[in-house]
């Protein structure tokens, strides 16, 4: 587990039809800023801010197809050679991250394989790194 310290909001948001919104610039669109919302905004900033990834290897709620069901990852990243590097499964901050969540990434890895999956809930952040075929808890460098 590893708590995060997200840096210092610099974000763009307004208030459309009476419901907040903030600017996502990697969609480069103003979004419903639900608390789910947030804890994305913040782990985009966190990757490229503090862990330097660029903006242009990050992919946000992209459609998967898993048999005949249609999902939605939170947030995808490539290494740089525009391999899928790292998967990313966002929870709102008052949502206990729990086995199902940890399930819930595990099964769009099975159509998108990645080195680390990450569930977060902006307080804490679970990192997995698959070894052979087995997950071990760990912290990820971006790849050189």
């Amino acid at each position: 587990m590893i708590a995060l310290n997200f840096p210092e909001p610099m974000f763009k948001t307004r208030y459309h039809d009476n419901k907040p919104q903030i600017f996502d610039e990697i969609r480069l669109k103003w979004v419903v800023l639900q608390p789910e919302e947030w804890v994305r905004q913040n782990f985009i900033s966190w990757l490229t801010n503090i862990n330097l990834i660029p903006s242009g290897l990050i992919s946000i709620e992209k459609t998967i197809s898993l048999g005949s069901l249609s999902k939605r990852f939170d947030l995808l990243i490539y290494d740089k050679i525009h391999q899928p590097w790292m998967m990313v499964e966002c929870k709102a901050q008052g949502v206990e991250l729990t086995e199902s969540t940890l399930r819930q990434i595990l099964l769009y890895n099975m159509v998108v394989p990645v080195k680390y999956i990450v569930i977060t809930n902006g307080h804490l952040c679970y990192v997995a790194d698959r070894i052979k075929e087995e997950w071990l808890f760990t912290f990820p460098t971006f790849p050189s």
